[in-house]
């Protein structure tokens, strides 16, 4: 009749009685009452007394598998998850530190329609090229009679006229400037980067119109760019205006990404940690499952046992019965002579087959010795063949050959 429980659980309740022979307080244990309940209603009685874990060092089980340092390993587990949830919310919850900048002369940003900007597969003729020098000569002076609403309606005539020229966007641009219209100033002077990427004032204007608008990195690479190009007072007094606040900017960008670096690695750190205590545990989880299963084994009569192996036959045995004829005795299978291995049981027993392994003919002569002719029908099946009587006067070869 099959067991009604598997095998895995008998192991375990195995465990746990031999726990409970060595430390009977378990019981006592309120989890466990119904335990104790079971052995006092046969007529058990469990000694009074508080449980205590035995020493892990000492080799003491766990009544529920394991060993003794199981609670310890996982109060450690847990304050090993404690430890990384706090690790990662430290980094969750650390305020982005804000950058202190100088925000004085930042400006609020325009949102006006884009300016034209002509048309760029235009190629003017002479003619055009030389009005649209000539109106970009009003527009100058408008722009200096702080006209500046002009001078973009008279940069724009000349654009239109012109518009693969990069300074006039350039000086539309720096219109757009003083009327505080920072966007409109950086699209113009796009376009006019677009027509000759080496316009020193294109880089000049935007950079200040980035400064206005409060983007003090790219306002200190366009000025710095435009000093490099063709130096102006003006463009370096700019440039030493936003270089504070740039260098702050940049400053606090390195410290975030070095941030976002190290809780990149603590991330890889904490999820190797983690995969290692998994590993940890399928080890120890599957060494304890492997005593358990070697135990279990060696008790005798359990299931399992392996059968006692057969014994060998003898080797190199010819002529079994049925086999017809006479055997060869000369030769044994791997070279082994069936005399050699009588001799070892038997030194005249060995010696008779030697004769006969040199002649079968020789059996009939040693039939009269009772231990050579059990021996032949043991191992051949069948009687010796008589040797031929003697007549009188007559004698054997062996006798003569003597009397020679």
């Amino acid at each position: 009749m099959a067991a009604p429980m598997q095998r895995e659980d008998l192991l375990k309740l195995q465990s746990f009685i031999e726990f409970v022979g060595a430390n009977p307080t378990v019981l006592n244990m309120p989890q466990l009452q119904f335990v104790k309940d079971f052995v006092e209603k046969f007529g058990g009685k469990i000694p009074a007394g508080d449980f205590k874990m035995p020493d892990a060092s000492a080799g003491g089980k766990c009544p529920f598998g394991g060993d003794a340092g199981g609670a310890k390993k996982a109060e450690d587990s847990s304050q090993d998850l404690s430890e990384d949830s706090e690790e990662e919310n430290a980094f969750q919850s650390e305020p982005e530190s804000d950058v202190e900048l100088d925000m004085e002369g930042v400006i609020a940003a325009d949102s006006d329609p884009a300016q034209a900007m002509g048309d760029s597969a235009k190629e003017p003729t002479e003619e055009e090229v030389d009005q649209a020098g000539d109106i970009r000569g009003k527009a100058a002076s408008a722009y200096g009679e702080q006209k500046f609403d002009e001078a973009i309606a008279l940069y724009t005539e000349a654009i239109e006229l012109n518009p693969g020229n990069a300074l006039f966007h350039a000086k539309r641009g720096q219109a757009f400037l003083k009327l505080k219209k920072p966007n409109a100033c950086i699209r113009d002077c796009d376009k006019a980067l677009e027509l000759n990427c080496d316009s020193a004032a294109a880089y000049k204007f935007r950079g200040r119109a980035r400064r206005l608008l409060g983007d003090f990195e790219l306002a200190a690479k366009d000025l710095r760019q435009a000093c490099k190009l063709d130096f102006d007072e003006e463009a370096d007094e700019w440039l030493r205006e936003v270089t504070p606040n740039a260098k702050k900017i940049e400053q606090h960008r390195v410290r975030q990404e070095r941030r976002q670096a190290e809780r990149k690695v603590n991330d890889r750190q904490r999820a190797q940690r983690k995969a290692g205590k998994e590993q940890a545990k399928e080890r120890a989880s599957s060494a304890a499952s492997g005593g358990a299963e070697g135990a279990w084994a060696k008790k005798p009569g359990m299931p399992g046992m392996p059968g006692m192996p057969g014994m060998p036959g003898m080797p190199g045995m010819p002529g079994m019965p049925g086999m017809p004829g006479m055997p060869d005795l000369k030769s044994m299978p791997d070279g082994v002579k069936l005399s050699d291995l009588l001799n070892l049981a038997d030194p005249e027993v060995g010696a008779a087959f030697r004769d006969i392994e040199q002649n079968p003919a020789n059996a009939a002569k040693y039939m009269s010795n009772p231990k050579i002719f059990e021996a032949y029908n043991c191992l051949f099946g069948k009687t010796a063949p008589k040797a031929p009587e003697e007549k009188p006067g007559e004698t054997s070869e062996p006798e003569a050959g003597k009397r020679k």
